[in-house]
């Protein structure tokens, strides 16, 4: 009954949605996010190497026990998953995965926060747009941590600060000696009171060119209840909703809208 809900949520999206490639949009700052960003046409090299990786993730039928401090995964029951599964269902998709490096790439983030790094795909693509960001990333899981490592060694970024841990207990640790977030990337427990936690510590430390990206924002309707708040939010200045994420700019020059973009 869920999985039917799900994809009736995603069908009235797709016929609600509008302002696809920028149609229809007046903010001159989100009409060139859509235009320029969200539907680049750029190539980067990394795109083909993260590939490659996704495709040999995809492939492997290793298995590891996943310890999980969030949700949970509808699809996954058991804690003992191969490795593709976890690739496959956890993973973020190559087209969204490229999206985040479009915007990592185009607004040069100095300080990133991760949360979940599951196998480690989203983090290369928040990592390989500019060796010198820094870059903080919690998984709960050693498990998986661990094989995130070595994809990480495999592709010798330096940049990558993993921390293996409950976020609960890591993320105010790490926001400790943290002076300003320039980009955070919210994907590790996808249940409201954990999601709106992360959301008011990391914004402590938000400025006017800090970006939010939450993952699942419809996942559950703990997480739609939790994305609504985070709209409201009065230090939130525009979202967008592309369904299966949603991304948040705090910049005070901008007129307070929700807008949601067919992508």
């Amino acid at each position: 009954m869920q999985k039917i809900k799900f994809i009736l949520k995603y069908l009235k999206y797709k016929l609600s949605a509008k302002h696809r490639k920028g149609f229809g949009i007046h903010s001159p700052f989100l009409y060139h996010f859509v235009r320029e960003i969200l539907f680049g046409k750029q190539y980067f090299y990394a795109y083909d190497a993260i590939a490659e990786l996704r495709y040999d993730l995809f492939e492997s039928n290793e298995e590891i026990q996943v310890k999980d401090f969030g949700a949970g995964s509808k699809v996954m029951k058991s804690n003992i998953r191969k490795i593709k599964d976890i690739a496959k269902f956890s993973g973020i998709s190559e087209k969204f995965g490229e999206m985040l490096f479009r915007i990592i790439e185009h607004y040069k983030p100095q300080t990133i926060i991760e949360l979940g790094t599951s196998l480690g795909l989203g983090t290369l693509y928040l990592t390989m747009p500019d060796s010198k960001t820094k870059i903080y990333t919690i998984e709960g899981c050693p498990e998986t941590a661990k094989k995130a490592l070595q994809n990480f060694e495999e592709f010798n970024v330096k940049n990558i600060n993993q921390i293996v841990g409950n976020i609960d207990d890591e993320l105010p640790n790490v926001l400790k000696n943290i002076n300003k977030l320039d980009f955070v990337y919210f994907d590790g427990n996808h249940q409201k009171e954990a999601t709106l936690n992360y959301f008011n510590w990391c914004k402590q430390k938000v400025h006017n060119d800090t970006i939010f990206y939450f993952d699942d924002i419809h996942w559950s309707k703990g997480m739609e209840e939790a994305w609504e708040e985070i709209k409201a939010d009065k230090e939130v200045r525009l979202t967008v909703d592309l369904f299966f994420s949603g991304i948040v700019f705090f910049r005070k020059e901008l007129s307070k809208e929700n807008f949601v973009v067919k992508f």
